[in-house]
């Protein structure tokens, strides 16, 4: 009886509510679109973090899938490619280790896939033995790879994703057996799965078992731990290996280590910060709706006064009356639930198309059980943030006072005021962090934008080729083509000059260490400073708008039957040849020989890997004497105007000299706006949560003082009676206004001084402690404060006094 008794009253409670919230329209329309906006925040970021961060991978056992890293514990400096190792270490981690059921290796790169007479580029993955053991993954149609294709040499084999099967053979069965050059000629054996394209969305893999030296690290390892086995103790046999190789291969494993990571952790990167830090902006943003909404049905709760002391006269317990009003709330939050879920759905499809396209997995983003889930929970959450303080305050009301006629506007408005003031206070300090850190970041944003990049992107026109050949004869092809299409190019009108380079500025291609003058017998290169290297033609440095220092550019008389020759930056030079000339020196760098370059000239410094990198040293190397990569390169072209002009007539150009070159263009201006895409992202988001935190700000102040007008007017006309000037009760007004403002920005700004140190890493020559950003905060919040309470303390100042005591 006593449960069928609480269920009637529950529905008894929601028939009311309902009632009420439909005799109030436009109260309960501002209530739901302030909470369904913190809750639809919430609930869109959520959908991105839980598919980046929470779910797990689509892999059977994914935790027991990991990562296998060398990296170096002593090393000056780590590049991008420190996580790179060895076959020959590889081999010897697959032989000593006990931890795992099946290792691999693999490499991959985008490559020129020819499939009968078309030419395009396509991720291809290069794969060792066991490759399909660590995923655990078996073909969709057709077979794996067989041990005789796996072995060294054999090739001839590839197997091909889901999403490749269907846009280049419309899913049809008869793709087995077909040949794809990529480059060279490969048989397709099999299909795998919907949903597996590890790693970077590969179309292709290619069974090619790969050889090296001990010190030329060139692959990526993944392993699958044993079951049971925890990766501490994978982690703890793999340095005791780690050591053990250190000591028998002093000269290239001296100061190295593996690195054990799960493959999610390793996958997501430097993506999780950013997103739970979005998580708490949008967590901050719904506590500030919270906050608004208590004062809305604070405001409300004025009216309900005498409602509620007759119930309670009637005999109605304080629990139930709290219970009721708390229903109230719950109907309120579900309503909200329902249409932030429509706002959710909407912002999660913004939050994917705006999102940098490196972040992992962001197309599994959307509305799931788990999100609805988390939906369902912070509607019940934020019920009782906003509902349960309004609810406690009306049930203590004093019968006695309140069934009086004025009690309601006396006493216990005047207690509402006391804790709409304590909302509107934590309301602004709420916003307040929110503006400082995108404050911040805005900041940091607009010094990245403004930094010296070390080229002018501007008017540039990016093609990259390839000249797809078997080696014997690809080389000479491949330069020759590329030394046509620079002629051609170069004498096109509106063509100010045309080079090509192996990497474009704002990427890293590949790395190396380098020596200078001397090469020793057995060099040491895990000791040697780290530099990038570039392969280019000449002409690229006028092109790109990189400084000649000293020295000269490269040439077309740089070739490969005479002597090897390289241009260096000033980074190298300051490094390398403090307060003197590079010029004439010897470097050697473990690119594709050993043959030692003269220094010919030296170029000003370049942010090869983005504008929040800082320069790093590099050399660089005239394409017609060194093959490596030297099949794809990118042609770049400045232009008087508009560069997206050319990409037609480069095309017809590149078909005329080579008909099965796949080719893909851009601009140096759109590659430097995808290099800044994560600041971008979140520098973007955080102001719009800022923003809408500053809005909700001022409702909430504007609302205080409009609330407070309203039960002390009589209290206004009769200061205006007895002699005060309409500017007095102004001021008296709008410091109640200001008051609050200066509290909440107090507790802000140190909230502020302590929280946002959590975005040192994502700033950008910007502390986060920056004195300008917090006065700046200071001002707008000042602006903002006054405006709020203009409007309501010039209403105070008009009062009749004759009206409102007549109305005391």
């Amino acid at each position: 009886m006593s449960r069928m008794t609480y269920i009637d009253d529950l529905v008894r409670d929601l028939r009311y509510a309902a009632r009420n919230l439909h005799r109030s329209p436009g109260f309960a329309t501002l209530a739901v679109l302030i909470m369904a906006l913190g809750i639809g925040a919430n609930t869109a970021v959520f959908s991105v973090v839980n598919a980046v961060l929470l779910k797990p991978l689509s892999y059977r056992d994914p935790d027991r899938i990991v990562t296998l890293s060398s990296f170096a514990t002593s090393r000056e400096a780590r590049t991008a490619l420190s996580k790179q190792v060895s076959v020959p270490d590889f081999q010897d981690w697959d032989d000593q280790s006990s931890s795992f059921e099946a290792m691999a290796y693999y490499s991959s790169r985008e490559k020129a896939v020819i499939r009968g007479s078309t030419a395009e580029y396509a991720r291809v993955t290069s794969v060792s033995p066991g490759f399909f053991r660590v995923f655990d993954v078996d073909p969709l149609v057709g077979r794996s790879f067989t041990g005789e294709e796996m072995k060294l040499g054999a090739g001839g084999a590839a197997m091909i994703s889901s999403t490749f099967w269907q846009s280049q053979f419309g899913g049809d069965p008869r793709a087995l057996g077909q040949t794809v050059l990529c480059p060279g000629p490969r048989s397709i054996v099999g299909v795998l799965p919907s949903g597996f394209r590890f790693p970077n969305n590969t179309d292709i893999w290619v069974s090619e078992a790969e050889t090296g030296s001990r010190g030329g690290r060139s692959v990526l390892a993944v392993a699958r731990l044993k079951a049971g086995v925890p990766l501490e103790r994978a982690q703890t046999e793999m340095t005791t290996i780690a050591r053990r190789l250190e000591q028998q291969f002093p000269e290239t494993n001296r100061g190295r280590s593996v690195g054990v990571k799960k493959l999610r952790d390793e996958m997501v990167g430097d993506v999780r910060m950013m997103l739970y830090l979005l998580l708490g902006a949008v967590t901050v943003l719904l506590l500030i709706a919270c906050a608004n909404t208590a004062t809305l049905l604070l405001g409300k709760a004025t009216a309900r006064t005498r409602e509620v002391a007759l119930r309670a006269a009637l005999g109605a317990s304080r629990k139930r009356i709290v219970s009721q009003l708390v229903t109230e709330s719950l109907l309120l939050a579900f309503v909200a639930g329902l249409s932030g879920l429509i706002l959710a759905y909407l912002g999660s499809k913004i939050l994917v198309a705006l999102a940098p396209a490196d972040v992992p997995r962001l197309a599994e983003a959307g509305i799931d059980r788990w999100v609805l889930g988390f939906t369902l929970g912070m509607s019940l959450i934020t019920s009782l943030l906003f509902g349960l303080v309004p609810a406690l305050y009306v049930s203590k009301v004093e019968l006695s006072d309140a069934l009086k006629q004025g009690g309601t506007r006396i006493k216990t408005g005047a207690g509402i005021i006391g804790i709409r003031g304590v909302l509107v206070v934590a309301e602004i300090a709420l916003a307040v962090t929110l503006v400082s850190a995108a404050g911040l970041l805005i900041k940091s944003f607009v010094a990245l934008h403004n930094v010296a990049l070390g080229f002018r992107p501007d008017n540039v026109l990016v093609m990259r080729a390839t000249v797809a050949a078997p080696f014997s004869v690809g080389i000479p092809r491949t330069r020759q083509f590329f030394r046509d299409m620079l002629a051609r190019v170069s004498a096109l009108p509106g063509v100010l000059a045309a080079g090509a380079t192996m990497a474009p500025p704002g990427y890293v291609d590949s790395t190396g260490g380098y020596i200078i003058d001397q090469l020793p017998a057995q060099p040491d290169w895990s000791r040697a400073p780290s530099v990038v290297l570039s392969v280019v033609a000449p002409g690229t440095f006028t092109t790109l708008g990189i400084p000649l220092k000293s020295g000269r550019d490269l040439s077309d008389d740089d070739t490969s039957d005479r002597p090897f020759v390289a241009v260096v930056n000033e980074a190298l030079v300051r490094k390398s040849f403090p307060n003197e000339s590079p010029l004439g020196r010897t470097i050697f760098c473990p690119f594709d020989s050993l043959e030692g370059m003269k220094i010919i000239g030296v170029v000003g410094d370049v942010r090869q890997g983005g504008p929040e990198s800082q320069p790093m040293p590099e050399c660089y190397m005239p394409y017609l004497q060194h093959a490596f990569n030297g099949a794809s390169l990118s042609l770049v072209v400045r232009t008087v105007e508009h560069p997206e002009a050319l990409t037609q007539t480069l095309r017809s150009l590149a078909h005329q000299i080579n008909p099965d070159a796949p080719m893909k263009f851009t601009t140096m201006e759109a590659m430097l706006y995808e290099d800044v895409a994560a600041p971008r992202f979140r520098t973007f988001l955080f102001a719009v949560f800022a923003g809408l935190a500053m809005c909700l700000a001022i409702a909430g102040v504007y609302g205080v003082m409009a609330y407070t007008i309203g039960q002390r007017s009589n209290e206004f006309g009769l200061r205006i009676a007895l002699g005060a000037s309409p500017g007095s009760v102004a001021r008296l007004v709008l410091g109640q206004g200001v008051a609050l403002a200066s509290m909440g920005l107090a507790l802000g700004l140190a909230a502020s001084l302590a929280g946002t140190r959590l975005l040192k890493s994502m700033l950008f020559e910007v502390r986060p402690n920056d004195p300008l950003v917090y006065v700046a905060v200071a001002v707008l919040l000042g602006v903002v404060a006054l405006v709020a309470g203009y409007v309501p303390a010039s209403r105070a100042a008009k009062i009749d006094p004759v009206v409102a005591l007549r109305q005391e």
